[in-house]
């Protein structure tokens, strides 16, 4: 094409804009939206005329001009509209359409402003979520198709363009509506991924779909022809935009630069830029990019140079992206030597690392990876600075992305040593190591580790525990030996672990391993495999051979810490009582099991007492004869045992009440060797402790020995017990030996006494035997508290000043028990003794002014009426500390002893202060509590006076609280017209007061009001309202939102719900309701409203007949209707329903097929039928028809295969859903009904080895519980399966450090009320009080339930100091308010004061509410704000404290 003809083109570019601005009108007058693109609704065939007029001569133009390499691959075709596949969505679709697509563009926008690249798995992620609708948005599939592009840097361009083809099909196949903007995504992602392919073919399929080019898609394909250097294809696009008037962009001469230099003509490409400023357009950065790029491609250095130099001195900005580009073409076209030119010209600007990374990967993708090196360390400088590790760690995505593309070992050897030798990496090869093993790339992994071992880098056996779990998966025999090989060549040992966990268990037996091995030629350490020998013939059982083993003089020393766990399990079955005794005998005596002098080692005692610690109550006692026996034979080879071991075996027996089996161990212990006269010592119970430390004090006086350790245990069980006068006599009668620790107990016992004067005494005492000792910080406020109290404000200030000396640290509860104190001086009007203190306090910096702190001064004067004195104190407070506590309690005394110059005065403070509005907002809530309705209507109704949410969220939450229902009522309605009011927060405070005092009349009336306002309430209300009137069997005059059915937000009812006419319900009889169908002249339109609403409200059965009544007069309704219909019975558990509307379906729609939903409604109401076949064969065929079922529906599937005992069901269900990576399914879902199934067959023993083996396997799962099967076995009462499974989790817990089944026993046993049952848990398994996260987790989970404080109580009796008191305490409280129970919440108050254990703000205000209620006085401060307010501020700090504080 001629330059001039370029010229002429243009010159009809003004021209273009105009035509182009008049298309754009007419094509946005539309009527309608679906989703949120606009669709012509008039003019169908016009349309459709246009089309082909626009098209079809251009098809003829190009048949001439195919481009030479053309793709067959078919494009997806929109459906013509008058025969669409599917019905148009419903409003409830589109709204989900909406939410779906603002989180896929959420999470795609996150990852790209992020990492500038969006990954496949992400993307695959987001189109599954998608697809599993059944209706996708054109905004849905617009966002990924236009991710499937150079956004994938790490994926190869073949596989993009598939998943791009994969996504257009599938979409299409689900109803999605492609218009022109769709093709022209698919076209850029078809340049972005170099794909060949026949613009004309892409025409005819426009055309075909009835769909109009626009000036885009003729920009696209004249690009498509230029990448391939067909200049008269581009022309021939060209003449047809000049004849259609369609201007002529930039975009369109940059392909042309790029298409004329492709065909060799480069004279013409750089002519271009002539023939673009002759137009007038002055060539941007984008034109000279493509200039840039065809001469990298020619290798033209020089010529880039020359560019360069023009763009710079042309003012033109190219960024370092534009650069980048520049790189990729000269890698590309094999010039890879220019690239450091390149390079170094680069600004690196905001973004640049993200943006050299892409390019990295990219590079590496088609297959530059040394190129894609050398950009990595032209700025890893950058990355440098930003490290805040020791260890550096730069270059991770790179070796992953090396060893994801399978490149050569060689070279990404070669690149982790360039990285370690400059200091960028730590690690490299290690890295490189993990990732290889992650990707099961096992030679690659073989041959790293070769690498690290000639660079001298350690080799461990666990790097090869991946490849072996991964064999021992596969019961790979083969893999295994050539792994252990890889090991042996590598010089790597196998250890015991190694062999006993990984290697032993993929061969049938021992021997056959030793076989194996041997035929191999593996040499493997003897000890090793001795001692893993032992721990599998020991675990299985097999004493005989174990025996056999270990008597051989050919074995060699290996201690039995070994092969302990595994012997105690081989043990407990006790069926060779002789061979056992044998065995244990041989530890006793045999030196090559005891590495420590056998003289003096008690190795065999401790395995003794974690062998009678591993067995059950139930276990001890069927195998008590065989212990007696076991004992006996042991006594007569001369086996003894030390007086402490028996003791501790003793405790364990004496819980299981076996007095005799008892004797038989005492009959262990060397009485005489151990200087024991006779048995009474050490059968001795536990009880007396007290008389028994007394006299044992007595006797050490005696004898004139130390006696410090045990007066402190004397003096602590006396605090315990709160026997203050013997505590005191003991102090006196053994004052010399009293130690810092007994004073510190001492003097908090005298204080939870209010005893000042021995308090005083006491730490007196105590400075003078040590003046460098320092309490605690509970101890010292206790002390402040009770001196303060009697009078001593002094000693209680020098009791502050030495906190501050001794640099004692007060905590939130601390600071919370100082203002308790300042209040009790506010009751007494003792102002003098606050100021003090205050100033103490903030003056020796013990705490920050606080409006609790500064309160208790304020309090003191308003307590006795002095409002002058008040607002004076309060004025002092606001200039000394900048706070202004209690001003409303001020404003409202004022109001209402109605001093309105005093008041006048706080206005002008507050006004001055704070402002005028906050001040107008303090007075209007003051003259609401008092009352004043009228003067608060006043000052809301206030010119300018704007909404403000906390402080109406403030006023309300307050009323909330104190159950006052008038004054939020009359604040409701005088907000009205408050400007920027939310009136749904309004009327949802006053519902939220209405169900607080189960006032529905009061609710009722309110929602009249709201209707009245014209409000459109938001879910949240309506549910609340629904639930205040169904609470008292009334009827909801509404529609309550469904999880399933979500309205368009801001949308009004009535555009949900369009009916001709109201559909009346005629009470026909008590028994049956009919309900008026349409109108005889109602449209399809109508019924399929119809049968939405009512299943929408919930009458499917209804909807079901209109449906029935529309299928006689054969009308149509579409997919949606039928779709929602089968899923409102399904709700209902209405299976043959539901079958009956599928059949329909299928018959009037071509295709029909359940939804997702619905077949997951199926699989559950399936699995509440037991019909288990049924429910399988729904979810095969979902998975064959590429659905994703729910996480509800898998888990309800799989838990009633276990009620069945189907364990082969369950295994093929978790084949299954393996392929499916989008759900959230527990993690223990299978492994505990898996459990449950083999219970349910009574195959108990293959329970216990699955689970065992769970938890010993993989340290990972150490955080699984198994709480599920513990609590199913409960409920069934099956105690004989409870006894194994108690056994298994105690042996987890003692012999191989896995807590977290014994914990959870240990919860379910709290739980269902077996107290005792926990108690004896505990004896056997002490590492469970340990677990304090888990017990402190089970107390908040329980606590959000009325009648759980019991379970409370016993676990902090249980298990005292699992968390802090005041945590116990405060949710103990929190369960007494939900159980009304003011009588304990008063008793554990007045606990609290005694101990002098201080509630935080949201425990006192749960107490003030139920002092309240019970009509009593409160006997503190309360509170002034909401309770949100306070567990806001509650869970603030507690987040705040888990925070790790900065260095």
């Amino acid at each position: 094409m001629l330059f001039k003809e370029y010229l002429y083109v243009w010159e009809r570019v003004t021209e273009g804009f105009a035509l182009l601005k008049g298309n754009e009108k007419a094509q946005f007058s539309y009527t309608k939206v679906t989703g949120s693109r606009p669709v012509m609704r008039s003019a169908r065939q016009s349309h459709v005329r246009v089309c082909k007029y626009m098209i079809s001569p251009l098809l003829s133009r190009l048949n001439r001009s195919a481009l030479p390499c053309v793709s067959c691959r078919q494009y997806g075709v929109v459906p013509e509209q008058r025969g669409l596949v599917k019905d148009e969505p419903n409003v409830a679709v589109r709204s989900k359409q909406a939410q779906q697509f603002d989180w896929a563009l959420a999470k795609l926008d996150s990852s790209v402003r992020r990492t500038g690249r969006v990954t496949k798995t992400l993307l695959l992620r987001i189109f599954h979520d998608i697809c599993r609708t059944g209706y996708p948005s054109g905004n849905q599939a617009l966002l990924l198709l236009r991710s499937c592009g150079s956004l994938l840097p790490e994926v190869p361009l073949t596989e993009r363009i598939e998943l791009s083809q994969r996504i257009w099909d599938k979409l299409q196949e689900l109803g999605a509506t492609y218009d022109v903007s769709h093709y022209n995504a698919l076209l850029k992602t078809y340049l972005q991924n170099e794909f060949r392919f026949s613009p004309t073919d892409f025409l005819a399929k426009m055309e075909a779909a009835n769909v109009q080019p626009n000036r885009v898609t003729y920009q696209r394909l004249i690009a498509a022809y230029c990448e391939v250097g067909d200049i008269e294809g581009a022309s021939t696009i060209l003449g047809f935009m000049k004849s259609k008037d369609l201007p002529i962009t930039e975009a369109v001469f940059n392909s042309l630069v790029t298409g004329h230099a492709r065909a060799g003509d480069m004279d013409s490409s750089e002519g271009i830029l002539s023939v673009m400023k002759g137009a007038g357009i002055e060539p941007g950065p984008d034109t000279y990019l493509s200039l840039l790029n065809v001469y990298a491609e020619k290798g033209d250095i020089a010529k880039i140079k020359q560019t360069l130099e023009t763009v710079e001195n042309a003012d033109i900005h190219l960024m370092d992206r534009d650069l980048m580009q520049v790189v990729f073409s000269l890698t590309k076209a094999g010039h890879q030597q220019y690239v450091p030119e390149i390079v170094e010209r680069m600004r690196h600007e905001r973004g640049y690392v993200p943006d050299a990374m892409n390019l990295c990967l990219s590079l590496i993708t088609h297959g530059h990876e040394e190129t894609a090196f050398s950009v990595l360390k032209s700025f890893t400088g950058l990355l440098v600075e930003s490290q805040t590790s020791d260890s550096p760690d730069l270059g991770n995505f790179f070796l992953r992305h090396c060893v994801n593309m399978d490149k050569s070992v060689e070279n990404i050897v070669g690149f982790c040593r360039d990285l370690k030798d400059s200091g960028l990496h730590s690690s490299p090869l290690q890295f490189t190591l993990q990732c290889a093993l992650e990707a099961k790339k096992t030679g690659m992994a073989v041959e790293l580790m070769r690498r690290m071992k000639e660079d001298g880098l350690p080799l461990r056996p666990h790097y090869f525990w991946p490849l072996f779990t991964h064999y021992l998966k596969e019961k790979n025999i083969p893999g295994t030996l050539q792994a252990l090989k890889a090991m042996q060549e590598l010089g790597v040992a196998s250890d015991v672990d190694t062999f006993s966990i990984y290697i032993l268990p993929s061969f049938p037996s021992v021997d056959s391993a030793r076989t194996s091995l041997k035929e191999a030629g593996i040499d493997v350490d003897a000890n090793v495999l001795i001692a893993a020998e032992l721990r599998t013939e020991a675990s299985r059982g097999n004493l005989a051979e174990l025996f056999s083993l270990m008597s051989s003089p050919a074995l060699p020393s290996i201690d039995l810490s070994a092969f302990r766990a595994s012997l105690i399990s081989g043990f407990r079955g006790f069926h060779n009582v002789e061979l056992m005794a044998k065995i244990t005998e041989l530890l006793y005596k045999d030196p090559r099991f005891n590495s420590a002098d056998p003289e003096t080692s008690e190795n065999v005692a401790y395995f003794l007492y974690n062998l009678t610690d591993s067995m059950n109550e139930t276990e001890v006692h069927s195998k008590e004869e065989q212990l007696r026996e076991y004992f006996g034979l042991l006594k007569n080879m001369n086996i003894s045992i030390s007086p402490n071991i028996f003791r501790g075996i003793r405790n364990i027996l004496e819980s299981y009440q076996v007095p005799e089996l008892v004797k038989d161990v005492l009959a262990l212990v060397d009485k005489k060797e151990n200087g024991l006269d006779n048995d009474a010592t050490l059968l001795r119970g536990l009880e007396g402790k007290l008389s028994f430390l007394e006299k044992s004090l007595a006797e050490l006086k005696a004898e004139g020995k130390p006696a410090s350790s045990t007066l402190k245990k004397v003096i602590t069980v006396l605090c315990a017990e709160e026997k203050l006068e013997r505590a005191l006599e003991l102090k006196t009668q053994y004052e010399s030996d009293m130690t810092p620790a007994a004073y510190a107990m001492l003097i908090n016992l005298c204080c939870r006494h209010d005893n000042a004067e021995e308090a005083l005494k006491l730490k007196i005492e105590l400075a003078r035997k040590d003046s460098e000792v320092a309490l605690d910080a509970q101890k010292y406020v206790a002390l402040v508290r009770v001196l303060s109290k009697h009078g001593k404000l002094e000693e209680a200030i020098d009791m502050l000043k030495e906190m501050k000396e001794k640099d004692v640290q007060l905590r939130d509860s601390m600071i919370s028990l100082l203002t308790l104190t300042m209040n009790t001086a506010a009751m007494k009007g003792d102002a003098n003794t606050i100021r003090r203190l205050q100033e103490t306090i903030f003056t020796l910096g013990l705490a920050k002014p606080s409006s609790n702190l500064c309160s208790p001064l304020i309090t003191c004067y308003l307590e006795s009426g002095n409002y002058a004195g008040a607002f004076d104190a309060t004025v002092e407070v606001h200039k000394q500390y900048n706070q202004m506590p209690k001003i409303h309690d001020l404003i409202c005394g004022l109001v209402e002893k109605g001093d309105a110059e005093l008041l006048q005065k706080v206005m002008e403070f507050l006004s001055q202060e704070r402002g005028e509005m906050m001040m107008l907002y303090d007075l209007y809530f003051a003259f609401l509590q008092t009352g004043r309705y009228k003067e608060a209507r006043k000052i809301i109704e206030t010119p300018g006076l704007r909404a403000r949410p906390t402080r109406l969220q403030w006023f309300a939450e307050k009323c909330i609280a104190a159950q006052q229902m008038e004054p939020l009522e009359n604040m409701v309605d005088m907000t009205v017209k408050l400007f920027e009011c939310d009136r749904d927060d309004m009327y949802h405070y006053l519902f939220r007061l209405c169900k607080e005092t189960n006032d529905w009349q009061k609710a009722e009336a309110n929602w009249m009001k709201m209707q009245e306002e014209n409000l459109a309430p938001r879910e949240r209300t309506l549910r609340l309202l629904a639930d205040i009137l169904k609470n008292n069997d009334k009827e909801v005059p509404f529609e309550v939102p469904e999880v399933w059915f979500e309205e368009v937000k801001g949308q009004p009812e009535m555009f949900l719900e369009r009916e001709i006419k109201p559909s009346p319900v005629v009470q026909a009889s008590p028994r049956k309701r009919v309900v008026a169908s349409p109108p005889k002249e109602a449209t399809v339109e109508d019924y399929r409203l119809k049968v939405l609403s009512l299943c929408k409200k919930g009458r499917a059965e209804e909807a079901y007949d209109i449906l029935k009544e529309a299928d006689s007069k054969s009308m149509v309704l579409g997919p949606a209707p039928y779709d929602t219909l089968i899923k409102a019975l399904l709700a209902k558990g209405n299976i043959e329903d539901a079958m009956a509307v599928k059949n329909i379906a299928t018959d009037r729609v071509s295709g029909f097929s359940l939804s997702d939903n619905a077949n997951n409604l199926l699989i559950i109401s399936q699995v509440k039928r037991c019909q288990m076949k049924d429910a399988m064969g729904t979810l095969k065929g979902m998975l064959k028809a590429d659905q994703v079922p729910s996480q509800l529906a898998l888990t309800r599937l799989v838990q009633g295969l276990a009620s069945e005992g189907n364990t082969q069901g369950i295994q093929e269900v978790e084949g299954l859903v393996k392929t499916l990576g989008s759900i959230n399914l527990s993690g223990m879902l299978f492994v505990n009904n898996t459990a449950l199934s083999h219970i349910k067959n009574e195959d108990i023993d293959s329970a216990v080895e699955m689970l065992e083996s769970f938890y010993i396997q993989n340290p990972e799962n150490q955080k699984s519980s198994i709480s599920f099967v513990f609590r199913k076995v409960i409920d069934a009462n099956n105690d004989a399966v409870l006894d194994k499974l108690s056994a298994m989790a105690e042996r987890l817990c003692n012999h191989f450090a896995s807590y977290r089944a014994a914990t959870d026993l240990f919860l379910i046993y709290l739980d269902t009320g077996r107290t005792e049952e926990a108690k004896f848990l505990l004896q056997r398994c002490a590492a469970v009080n340990e677990q304090k996260d888990a017990m402190f987790t089970y107390m908040l989970r329980t606590t959000q339930q009325p009648g759980q404080a019991a379970k409370i109580k016993a676990l902090s009796e249980l298990i005292p100091d699992f968390t802090e008191k005041e945590n116990i305490y405060s949710h103990l409280v929190k369960c007494y308010g939900l159980d009304k129970d003011f009588r304990s919440a008063k008793a554990l108050y007045e606990r609290m004061q005694a101990e002098g254990v201080k509630a935080d703000e949201l425990t006192l205000k749960r107490l003030a509410l139920l002092y309240k209620e019970a009509g009593e006085a409160i006997p503190f401060e309360e509170p002034p704000e909401s309770f949100r307010f306070y567990a806001d501020k509650l869970k603030k700090q507690r987040s705040e404290s888990m925070e790790p504080a900065d260095n």
